[in-house]
């Protein structure tokens, strides 16, 4: 007999002998005491050898010391591969993870004290009992990988769950059965990974999806759009129905501190005088429209730009799916509802006819698609101010789409909106960028033509990746409202750049603390404003940042 063969039989023999003496542990019953995970005393809980014929480029955590991610590239293929990297287990700790999931999630059902809040330490309580009462002698390490598979099953996204937890991707796309997950990553763009689901398990995850955000799906209506508890918006396709290579779903991401409008001027989508204009035309009542594609950050720039509407204004917004995040007192939120039993659908559309009743000074509608754009500018026609996105990759497409089927808002109508920003996602070299292409001012109707007047008032330069300026109408008009001299409307615009400026500079990203900053300049301007020029004044003399 060969030496390979003698050696391949005793390591047969050797596993087989300590799966019986797992077993017979189980006979015995056993106390067991759950420690807290230390790495340097109960060893790693993942280990990762790497993808045949890849080279990795990239590795961090997303969930330590549970889960990974390894960026892996082939240069034959040229291409990158994004791998979910967790704890493995063997096949008698699979059974046991079964046992205790079925067991677990019966427990927790009837269980009333049960709270979300303190999930983990509770679901650690529930596996000790049960492990004891299974008589299961356990060591920490296994103990908690086996906790890294429940907790993920019951309180996260199963599968996906290292992809959800990862701060860079930003969509997550699931075209079937059986065929890799991919991802969108902001270091690599589009990128597969090593994460697939088969028939059974991808129609469960599905309309747990649904279920879980209050949403009905099944064979006879298998399309739904809905936002998850984590505030990420998901659309999902159940069985063969609409997708024919099997269940769907994508989820775009939801960050929960949204972005700020330093944070995009950080990013250059914006400038700091774009960024200035917008903010004074908001608290000067102007509405605006963000247009642009798919994942161009339209929602995302309203939203950021919604921080300086003033305090204490009633605003209200309304969404089909749960996307916008403000940190303002009067804010009243609605979200459409489909149709429960035998009531009927609330759409936008109901929402916004019932929003005009409450007196709002500034509404914010997620995204304009039918008659809803009718009310809304029926809203700003009648002294509203308004924001709101929709999907238009130019000014004048935009313009179309408002004037034409499904929306058919009449020309008239259309000249009392004073904004519209075009957004686009491009490239600046290799990288994949969002840019604020054109902010453009709607002048009226031209008598001689009959067509809707629209004039520039920045644009950027993808040549050397700047913003041009050209002169605003609506900077002239919010002159005249406010009795300024044009020294003084200058003045103005200068002092807001300068505060955003310092906030760029202290990196301030949590909206919260922007927005007090915001407020505390609208109480006290000139306080802020020496304020932040001692600090930039600071910086400067020290070698960092200025104007």
């Amino acid at each position: 007999m060969s030496s390979d063969f003698l050696s391949s039989v005793e390591a047969r023999a050797s596993a087989v002998r300590w799966q019986l003496h797992r077993y017979v542990d189980v006979l015995r019953g056993a106390d067991l005491d759950v420690e807290n995970y230390d790495p340097s005393e109960h060893g790693p809980l993942v280990s990762f050898s790497g993808v045949d014929g890849m080279e990795e480029v990239d590795r961090y955590w997303v969930n330590a010391p549970f889960a990974f991610v390894s960026v892996n590239y082939s240069e034959a293929e040229n291409e990158h591969r994004y791998v979910a990297v967790e704890p493995e287990l063997d096949e008698f700790e699979r059974d046991l993870l079964e046992d205790l999931y079925e067991d677990i999630r019966e427990s927790l059902v009837f269980r009333a004290e049960y709270d979300p809040e303190n999930s983990e330490a509770i679901l650690k309580t529930q596996m000790e009992d049960l492990l004891e009462e299974y008589g299961v002698v356990l060591d920490m390490n296994t103990f908690y990988r086996l906790f890294y598979y429940l907790y993920r099953s019951f309180e996260g996204f199963e599968k996906v769950d290292p992809i959800m937890e990862d701060p860079h991707i930003e969509d997550v796309s699931c075209d079937g059965y059986d065929i890799p997950i991919f991802v969108y990553h902001d270091d690599y763009a589009d990128i597969g990974t090593n994460v697939t689901f088969e028939e059974e398990d991808l129609d469960s995850f599905v309309v747990r999806l649904a279920q879980q955000s209050g949403r009905h799906i099944s064979i006879g209506d298998p399309v739904t759009e809905t936002t998850l508890p984590d505030g990420s918006r998901a659309e999902l396709a159940l069985g063969t129905e609409v997708t024919p290579r099997g269940s769907a779903f994508t989820i775009r991401k939801y960050s929960e501190e949204p972005f700020t409008p330093a944070t995009l001027v950080d990013f250059d989508t914006f400038d700091l005088d774009q960024m200035a204009y917008l903010w004074l035309a908001i608290e000067s009542n102007k509405s605006l429209l963000f247009a642009g594609g798919t994942a161009s950050g339209k929602t995302t720039s309203m939203n950021a730009v919604s921080m300086f509407v003033p305090p204490r204004s009633k605003v209200l917004t309304i969404e089909d799916t749960r996307e916008l995040t403000l940190y303002h007192e009067n804010w009243l939120s609605s979200v459409t509802r489909e149709s429960i039993g035998e009531s009927e659908d609330i759409t936008m559309y109901d929402l916004l006819r019932s929003a005009l009743r409450h007196r709002p000074e500034y509404i914010i509608v997620g995204e304009v698609r039918g008659a809803e754009a009718m009310t809304l500018f029926q809203a700003m026609n009648t002294g509203h101010t308004t924001y709101s996105t929709m999907h238009a990759d130019s000014v004048q497409t935009a313009i179309n789409r408002l004037e034409n089927e499904p929306i058919n808002v009449p020309r008239a109508m259309i000249q009392s909106l004073d904004i519209l920003c075009v957004q686009t996602l491009t490239y600046v070299g290799d990288d994949r960028v969002r840019r604020n292409r054109v902010i453009a001012e709607i002048e009226g109707i031209d008598q001689r033509t009959g067509d809707l007047d629209y004039s520039t008032a920045f644009e950027w330069n993808p040549v050397d990746d700047s913003f041009e300026q050209y002169d605003s109408q609506v900077l002239s008009d919010i002159q005249d409202e406010r009795g300024w001299s044009r020294s003084e409307l200058l003045r103005e615009l200068q002092n807001r750049k300068r505060v955003l400026r310092y906030l760029v500079d202290q990196d301030v990203t949590d909206y919260r603390r922007f927005t007090a900053l915001v407020n505390e300049y609208y109480a006290h301007p000139e306080r802020v404003v020496e304020r932040v020029t001692d600090r930039l004044d600071e910086d400067v003399d020290t070698g960092f940042g200025g104007e």
